[in-house]
C-alpha cells in the first residue's frame, strides 16, 4: 500500500508526466484498437470513399476528444480565459502556452491512428479505388465507363466474383497502396522535421519570456490543486464539527459517556491543526468561494511578508526589552528598595 500511495503521490505533483503516460496509453489504444478492428469496404462506388474516409478521420476525431477530456489543464485554461478580471490581471501568453500543450499532446493519439491507417493502405484503397485512371491499366478494354466503375469499385473485395479472375485488381491495389505510404511516411518525415525545429530553435529565441510563461502556467495549475485540497480540508473539518454538534443535540437518545473521552482526543487534534481558519457557516463559506472566483488575490506577497516581518521585529523588540528591564533596573526602582530597607 505504501508504493501505490507513493506512486499515486508523485502522479498527482507529476501533472506533465501523468498527462504524457495518458496520451501514450491512448496512442498504443489506439494502435490496438485499429489492429483488431475488421476492416470491411462496402465495394461500391458511392460508399467507398465515404467508408473509407470516415474510418480514416473520425476515431481521430473521438480520440482527439478523449485527450482534451482527460486532461486537467483544459478545464483551467478554460477557467482562466473566462474569470472575471477583479484584482488579477489576464494574461493571454499563458493561456496560449497552456492550450498550445494540451493541443500538442492531445494530437498524439490522432496522429497515430492516422499515420498506421495510410500505412496499411486499406482505408485508402478503399476510399479511392474509384479515382484510379483506368487507362493506366490493362483489363478495362471494350467496357463501357458504368461498368469499369463498378469494377472499381470492387477492386478492395478480393473474393468478389467480378474482379476474382481480374489481372488488374492486384496492379491496382499495388498502386494506390504505394501512395497511401509514401502519404503516410511523408507525414510522418514532416513531423519529425517540425519537432527537431522547434527543439533546435528553441534557444534562439527569449527565453526569459519563455521561462516566464511557463512558470506561470504551472503557478496557476498549482494554485487551482492547493485551492481544491484546502477547501476539502476546510469540508471535511466543517462536516465532522455539524456531526459532532448533531450528536451533542440528541442527548436524549445518546449516551454522552461512551464518547466522551474519544471527543476530548477528537477536540484536542483539531485544536493543533484546525482548517477552519474562522469560516463557520454557509454563507460565510459562499462568500469565500465567489470572492475567489470574482476577485483572486493579487500575485504579490511582498505586503504580507513586510507584515509578518514587523511583527516578528516587534515581538523580539519587545521581549528585548523585557529582559533589559529585568537585568539592567532603573535607579528609580533602585532606591526604592534600598529605602524600603
Amino acid at each position: 500500500m505504501d508504493r501505490f500511495r507513493m506512486i499515486f503521490q508523485y502522479f498527482q505533483s507529476n501533472s506533465e508526466s501523468v498527462m504524457n503516460g495518458i496520451c501514450g496509453l491512448l496512442a498504443l489504444a489506439s494502435v490496438k484498437i485499429y489492429t483488431s478492428f475488421d476492416f470491411s469496404c462496402p465495394c461500391l462506388p458511392q460508399y467507398n470513399m465515404a467508408y473509407g474516409l470516415g474510418i480514416m478521420f473520425i476515431p481521430p476525431v473521438v480520440l482527439l476528444l478523449c485527450g482534451l477530456i482527460v486532461n486537467r489543464q483544459c478545464v483551467v485554461a478554460i477557467e482562466e480565459w473566462k474569470r472575471p478580471t477583479g484584482n488579477r490581471k489576464k494574461n493571454m501568453a499563458i493561456i496560449r502556452y497552456i492550450c498550445s500543450s494540451i493541443l500538442q499532446r492531445a494530437m498524439i493519439a490522432p496522429i497515430v491512428w492516422i499515420l498506421v491507417s495510410l500505412l496499411d493502405g486499406k482505408c485508402f484503397v478503399c476510399a479511392f479505388s474509384n479515382s484510379v485512371d483506368p487507362d493506366k491499366f490493362s483489363g478495362f478494354a471494350n467496357i463501357t465507363p458504368a461498368h469499369v466503375q463498378l469494377l472499381l469499385s470492387k477492386f478492395p473485395c478480393k473474393e468478389d466474383e467480378l474482379i476474382r479472375n481480374n489481372t488488374s485488381r492486384k496492379a491496382v491495389s499495388r498502386y494506390l497502396r504505394c501512395w497511401s505510404q509514401a502519404l503516410g511516411w511523408s507525414i510522418l518525415l514532416t513531423l519529425i522535421v517540425l519537432a527537431f525545429l522547434a527543439r533546435s530553435l528553441r534557444p534562439c529565441f527569449n527565453q526569459a519570456a519563455f521561462l516566464q510563461t511557463r512558470y506561470w502556467s504551472n503557478y496557476i495549475d498549482i494554485e487551482q490543486k492547493i485551492f481544491d485540497e484546502t477547501c476539502c480540508e476546510h469540508a471535511r473539518d466543517f462536516a465532522h464539527k455539524c456531526i459532532i454538534h448533531f450528536f451533542e443535540s440528541m442527548q436524549k437518545e445518546i449516551k454522552l459517556r461512551r464518547f466522551n473521552a474519544h471527543r476530548e482526543e477528537e477536540e484536542g487534534k483539531e485544536g493543533e491543526k484546525d482548517h477552519l481558519r474562522g469560516i463557520t457557516n454557509e454563507e460565510q463559506m459562499n462568500k469565500l468561494l465567489q470572492s475567489w472566483y470574482y476577485s483572486k488575490p493579487r500575485l504579490d506577497l511582498s505586503r504580507a511578508t513586510q507584515r509578518q516581518y514587523l511583527s516578528t521585529e516587534r515581538t523580539s523588540m519587545h521581549l528585548v526589552d523585557t529582559m533589559t528591564n529585568r537585568w539592567h533596573p532603573q535607579p528609580g526602582s533602585t532606591t526604592t528598595r534600598q529605602t524600603d530597607v
